[in-house]
């Protein structure tokens, strides 16, 4: 067997569909369906079963997989090898960012970046948590920059900054008048808050409930984006509560209406997260140091209070 027929492998396993597979193995699907037809042949094996919609693994076709997994992650470590001797830091390398950070550090570092390692081709996607963890898994992804901790098992974190969680008050609210507020002055039911899916929806859910016994699962509004609930704060619907970059582009006027906590500030951590595997280390390095030299001008919080990004039940 061949290292590109175990990728076909891996491809139908994971599109559960032969001509999807082969779409995106750039092949034809008759070529496909016979490479994989000859280790089944080889093996005296069925890796598939044909007869379910959509294809499903059979119990050794997952071992297969699982191994096959491996083989081909430890494949492409040779050439990562080579790469990393000759000290050459390009190719292409695919980075997803949650969307409540790539509004604000993507332009903070993308253009240094590019310039001072003009040949890596990054391919940049606004992914949520969920699916970045599931591409890093599975290899269709190099890295990604979201909030930690996760504890992902083959996930490595490197921290990259601190960013606190700071109130957006409107001036007719009683905690307005108020230099600093403290967690306990959250009101649960009057916080506007990101749509479902959003880690920073979850670490403001997790700030609250270190408070309250109350079970609070009914929220008035919910919004896809910062800058609706800042409106909608401004029409006397609640408060809410922003990631520290985000208030640095804020117009004069509204950012009168902010509120930091009271230290230790809570706070989210940003990491820079890729499997274990470390493939394609050296430009995992280079983006790491990029984001340090821009963020510590912009990020100088240090007694803060990390507020989990995971979903407490």
């Amino acid at each position: 067997m061949t290292i590109t027929q175990l990728k076909y492998v891996l491809a139908v396993a994971e599109h559960k569909n032969f001509t999807l597979a082969a779409e995106k193995c750039f092949v034809t699907q008759p070529t496909l369906s016979m490479q994989i037809q000859k280790i089944e042949e080889e093996l005296s094996i069925l890796i598939f079963d044909r007869s379910k919609k959509p294809i499903q693994l059979t119990e050794i076709g997952q071992k297969i997989v699982n191994q096959a997994k491996n083989i081909v992650n430890e494949a492409d470590r040779i050439q990562d090898i080579v790469e990393q001797q000759k000290g050459f830091i390009g190719g292409e390398f695919r980075l997803g960012i949650i969307p409540t950070v790539m509004p604000t550090l993507l332009p903070m570092f993308l253009n240094n970046f590019i310039k001072k390692y003009p040949k890596v081709k990054l391919i940049i996607e606004e992914l949520n948590t969920e699916e970045i963890i599931t591409r890093l898994n599975n290899g269709h992804l190099d890295a990604a920059i979201a909030a930690t901790p996760l504890m992902e098992e083959k996930i490595k974190e490197i921290v990259l900054y601190f960013e606190p969680f700071v109130a957006y008050i409107p001036e007719e609210h009683q905690h307005f008048k108020k230099e600093e507020i403290e967690i306990e002055d959250l009101n649960l039911d009057e916080i506007l808050l990101l749509q479902d899916g959003h880690c920073f929806r979850e670490g403001i859910l997790n700030l609250c409930k270190q408070n309250t016994t109350k079970d609070f699962n009914h929220f008035r509004i919910e919004s896809g984006s910062f800058e609706t609930l800042i409106k909608l704060a401004d029409e006397g619907l609640g408060t809410t509560l922003l990631p520290y970059l985000h208030t640095l582009d804020l117009k004069e006027s509204d950012k009168r209406k902010l509120r930091h906590f009271k230290e230790p500030k809570p706070a989210r951590e940003i990491s820079l997260l890729f499997p274990k595997n470390e493939l394609k280390i050296q430009i995992i390095d280079a983006l790491r140091s990029t984001i340090a030299g821009v963020i510590k001008g912009a990020i100088v919080f240090q007694n803060v209070q990390i507020i989990s990004p995971i979903q407490k039940k």
